[in-house]
């Protein structure tokens, strides 16, 4: 398994420049080994140059040690081992300079000249060396091997370890850029799955929204037409026995129509867990919302069947508020043709939303439903103008959440109409909505 850049971070709990504990005593053991070789090698090095042999230790030991900081400097342990190679000392320290070296984050040509420095150097001294033994009779080869033996000499003690340093050193920089590619991949996963968070709770809240919506606009014209025909019932009831009978009647339907309504939109919720095989798993949000919407777009009559709401039926429902006591009426201009369902039953519901607005607000306002029928477009206007008795407005006790125009907006935009409400200068409201054929 491949770990974060965070935690290779955290990781480092060796001292100093080193990254754990364990490369620390590997770099103190190559150390150690280098100062004991080179103090070894100091002795015929004083011999040679006519110095104390205890400084000549002293020496070799000082400039083996530096291989403790190969890691933190590497540029300078190789120049150290270069400098010391005519004294011939420092082989260890040379070998692991350059293979460290190679392995470093370092420009391809500083490494090319240091380590063409170390073959240079490693050659020139054994080509002196070997014909120096030639010379004094200890070798007794020809003249060619005194370059073989300094090219091959050179060659082996620079190329194996330059090669794999250099192996060593892509390998791991492979490592550490599948390493951040798996980082990113990642955070690219953690910042999806907090998009897809995000989306699914607005998803979330969107069908909520939808359901309320569409619960509202089932259930309210219907409520509100109750409670109007209640109110005259109350009146009448002892004026008008026979028409106190048919607000009753009317009150009786429409209360059933409700409830059916209510019922159909409350059983899709509940038995939403058998849709698709979800039981027990959750319901999902666009089944919920297709079934709340068919079930909450259907207009139940009085047998219990219902279609979808449609232009058709807006007489019926124009017919239903003018029994409640509103005056009415309804104009249509241009060619009527049939639409679209989602589009026809926006613009029922649009009218019907502001029909009960209308009960609830402004009741006993004469109210004017226009529907205009244009080449690409359908408009509707349900505008009513200021009611008899300024108290009259809350005579029922209608109460209102404010959701209605709000829902209508909704309704409209969605389909990319535009909608407008607001009062009118005598005293009214009016509301607007304009939607696409297509």
């Amino acid at each position: 398994m491949t770990v974060t850049g965070e935690e290779t971070t955290r990781g480092v709990t060796g001292p100093w420049w080193w990254a754990r504990w364990r490369s620390a005593v590997l770099d103190g053991s190559l150390a150690l080994v280098s100062a004991l070789e080179c103090g070894a090698e100091g002795i015929p090095f004083a011999r040679d140059a006519g110095i104390p042999v205890s400084l000549g230790i002293v020496f070799g030991l000082i400039a083996g040690s530096v291989l403790l900081v190969r890691r933190k400097w590497p540029i300078a342990v190789v120049l150290v081992a270069i400098a010391i190679t005519p004294a011939e000392m420092g082989f260890l320290m040379g070998i692991v300079g350059l293979y460290t070296l190679a392995s470093c984050e370092l420009p391809r040509r500083v490494i090319g000249a240091l380590a063409g420095m170390s073959l240079l150097g490693t050659m020139i001294v054994t080509f002196v060396r070997v014909r120096q033994s030639m010379a004094r009779g200890d070798l007794t080869l020809g003249d060619w091997f005194v370059p073989f033996a300094a090219v091959t000499t050179s060659l082996g003690l620079t190329a194996p370890p330059l090669l794999l340093g250099l192996y060593v050193g892509a390998r791991r920089r492979l490592m550490e850029s599948l390493r951040e590619r798996a980082d990113s991949l990642e955070r690219e996963l953690q910042l999806l799955a907090e998009r897809a968070e995000e989306r699914a709770e607005w998803a979330r809240n969107e069908e909520r929204t939808r359901i309320a919506r569409e619960m509202h606009d089932v259930v309210a014209h219907r409520v509100s037409l109750m409670v109007v025909h209640a109110a005259a019932l109350q009146a009448v009831a002892r004026k008008d026995p026979e028409k106190a009978v048919r607000n009753a009647a009317l009150v009786g339907d429409m209360g059933r129509q409700a409830l059916t309504e209510l019922r159909e939109m409350l059983g899709v919720l509940r038995a939403g867990e058998d849709v698709g095989g979800w039981r027990g798993a959750g319901v999902p949000l666009a089944a919920v919302r297709e079934a709340a919407a068919a079930a909450a777009s259907r207009v139940v009559d009085e047998a219990g069947s219902g279609e979808g709401p449609c232009l058709s039926e807006l007489d019926e429902l124009i017919g239903q508020s003018a029994a409640a006591g509103m005056v009415v009426d309804l104009s249509v201009v241009g060619e009527v043709r049939s639409y679209a369902a989602v589009v026809e039953q926006t613009a029922y519901r649009v009218v019907q939303e502001a029909l009960t607005n209308v009960h609830k607000h402004a009741a006993g306002a004469k109210t004017h439903v226009r529907l205009a029928h244009r080449v690409s477009e359908i408009a509707m206007q349900v505008e009513n103008e200021a009611p008899p008795e300024p108290g009259s407005a809350g005579a029922v006790g209608l109460p209102s959440g404010g959701n209605g125009l709000v829902g209508m907006r909704e309704r409209v935009v969605g389909l990319g109409g535009v909608f407008v409400s607001g009062p009118t200068d005598a005293g009214g409201f009016r509301v607007s909505a304009v939607i696409p054929a297509a």
